[in-house]
């Protein structure tokens, strides 16, 4: 029975020392876990504000990336809406140059014609008075009066024929007077249609321009939310 109760003696101290063994061991991994939880929450942790700070950080460079983007495009803007002002009121100046072009012209062809008029009126007048001056009857072709009817009929061709050169002239003028004016008038017609063209242009770029930065800002009032 001693023998016995030795043996259960030892299997006692044995469970015991193993129970031990065993508490200690958990203590042990326990610990060990304590460390490694620590350890990677701070790592986790560290992680973490260093993608807020990098967040934060990218946030801010795209601010002022956008903020340059949209001061950039609203000069532009800006500069279009200048551009197109200027060519409207360019357009504006050539009309009324056009208008008063027209206006010049109109009342120098009406000036040269009515002194063309006067000068053939005239002619015609002096033409008459030839003609009454030459079919009137003479008595001696050796009179002074016939020499003195001669003569007057040789100035009186030469005036006629200076009235008509000089008729001539004015029409020629008339006829070039026309012409320059027709030629202005193309010109203003091109040039109004060039600006019309460059303005519409601008017009064209300039609503892009408002489209592009209203895009922008809905996309920056997105990335906001």
């Amino acid at each position: 029975q001693a023998k016995a109760e030795q043996e259960e003696e030892f299997i006692s101290n044995t469970l015991l020392k193993k129970i031990q063994a065993l508490k200690k061991e958990k203590e042990t991994l326990a610990h060990h876990y304590e460390q490694e939880e620590e350890c990677l929450t701070n790592d986790l942790s560290r992680k973490l504000n260093q993608l807020r700070q990098e967040k934060c950080k990218l946030e801010q460079t795209l601010e002022q990336e956008q903020e340059c983007l949209v001061n950039k495009l609203m000069r532009k803007i800006e500069k279009l809406e200048a551009e197109t002002l200027a060519k409207q009121s360019n357009l504006e100046q050539l009309r009324r140059e056009k208008v008063e072009l027209e206006n010049t012209l109109e009342q120098e062809q009406e000036a040269l014609v009515n002194k063309l008029w006067k000068r053939m009126d005239k002619l015609e007048a002096e033409k008459r008075m030839l003609q009454i001056k030459l079919d009137q009857p003479v008595s001696d072709p050796t009179s002074p009066r016939d020499i003195n009817n001669g003569d007057t009929a040789t100035n009186l061709s030469t005036h006629i024929q200076t009235l008509r050169s000089e008729v001539a002239r004015l029409r020629h003028t008339l006829v070039m007077s026309q012409q320059e004016h027709t030629e202005k008038m193309q010109r203003y017609v091109n040039e109004e249609k060039h600006i019309r063209e460059e303005n519409l242009r601008l017009q064209r770029k300039l609503q892009l321009e408002v489209e592009r930065r209203e895009a922008l800002c809905r996309h920056l009032s997105e990335s906001e939310s």
